[in-house]
């Protein structure tokens, strides 16, 4: 039997998450919606088994790294996705033309497609956006719009990975701020970032205007955006547009609750004004839980994946220095919608940290409390 490093084996674990799109689009073909509960069930059931396996803290050694670099299998797993999504989508959407369904069903559909896209989908994309190929980059596009948030594409690479643990960074949520302080802010910041990013790199191409032209993905993303909306309502009426545009506020929603997770707390010093230290495996908060990181696609292990934004995911690295959470992902999922429970979990593992790099406890979440949650208007 083959060890559980094995390269074939630890590929095949990240089709785990294909679970989700068989039961849906067997629940849509059989009539049996409640097969769509498979989602709770699965979230569940991995918070369960990382308590229960718990982390995995070993490297892959070098050859085999390089080995899972080139890994056609796992390509194939990401870029799989793209079908499994609109199939999940269009399960969905196919569902509300239904004579027969109730408002109840309607809102256990949306929720679970939501959750389902919040959770695999945009993890997915979140990889293929860091990709080198034109491929990649285009098949996040389509995954993000499948979510209303194409402007992520733009924002995280350009925006986030530069001016996280800053000030700068509307997607770092500040020691001591609630998720319904920080939600607004990742939400709206992070889509004037992205405007502002795509505004100073036509800029530089010279002639004023250049902003509005076809040139600029914000553009394109909304126009796509229009379109993609006017051909659901067309095909399938206003209950269609608003099953679409509710699962997309949940499943970005869902990424915010990631957002705020991983970078709670954590801060850069300023090595100058305007200039901050290099972005260390210690400014993101790290999850090696197993079970979790397969349905997931490593997205767990985040100190590397910020450290070294080009290493691909199915290889990013346990770094033993860098914070941890005290749970994988699908655990910590609700603890930030209940903010006194958060802070009581979190709150003393921030300070922790604090001592252990000599950062004062207070003064920074202080401040930064005080500042206005949309810094970028000042």
């Amino acid at each position: 039997m083959q060890r559980l490093d094995d390269l074939s084996v630890r590929t095949l674990a990240f089709f785990s998450p294909y679970l989700v799109p068989f039961t849906i689009t067997a629940g849509y073909a059989t009539g049996e919606l409640r097969l769509f509960k498979v989602v709770a069930w699965l979230w569940l059931a991995v918070a369960a088994l990382d308590l229960i396996v718990g982390a995995d803290t070993r490297r892959p050694p070098g050859e085999q790294a390089r080995a899972l670099n080139r890994s056609l299998l796992w390509r194939f797993a990401i870029r799989l996705w793209v079908p499994a999504q609109a199939a999940i989508l269009a399960c969905g959407l196919f569902i509300t033309t239904w004579e027969s369904l109730t408002l109840q069903e309607m809102v256990f559909v949306t929720v679970s497609v939501g959750l389902a896209s919040g959770m695999f989908s945009i993890p997915v994309a979140h990889e293929l956006m860091h990709g080198t190929g034109r491929l990649d980059k285009a098949l996040a596009e389509i995954l993000m719009t499948s979510v209303t948030y194409t402007h992520f594409c733009i924002e995280h690479v350009h925006g986030h990975h530069r001016n996280v643990g800053t000030m700068k960074d509307p997607a770092t949520a500040r020691f001591g701020e609630s998720f319904y302080v920080f939600y607004p802010r990742a939400v709206f910041g992070g889509l004037l970032s992205a405007w502002n990013h795509e505004a100073v790199r036509l800029g530089r191409l010279g002639g004023r205007g250049r902003a509005w032209s076809p040139r600029n993905r914000m553009v394109r993303y909304a126009a796509n955006l229009i379109a993609l909306y006017g051909a659901i309502g067309f095909g399938f009426g206003a209950l269609g547009v608003a099953f679409f545009a509710v699962q997309s506020l949940i499943a970005f929603s869902l990424i915010e609750v990631i957002n705020y997770v991983e970078h709670y707390g954590l801060s850069r010093r300023q090595a100058a004004p305007g200039h901050y230290e290099q972005v260390m495996p210690w400014h993101s908060w790290n999850s090696s839980h197993l079970v979790s990181n397969w349905f997931l696609f490593n997205l767990g292990r985040h100190s590397d994946h910020h450290y070294q934004p080009s290493r691909s995911y199915q290889h990013l690295r346990h770094f033993n220095d860098a914070p941890q959470l005290p749970s994988g992902y699908f655990g910590m999922f609700l603890l930030p919608l209940i903010p006194s429970l958060w802070r009581r979990v979190m709150d003393p593992r921030v300070r922790a940290w604090r001592e252990e790099h000599g950062i004062p406890p207070d003064t920074v979440s202080t401040k930064w409390r005080r500042q206005s949650p949309f810094p970028w208007r000042r």
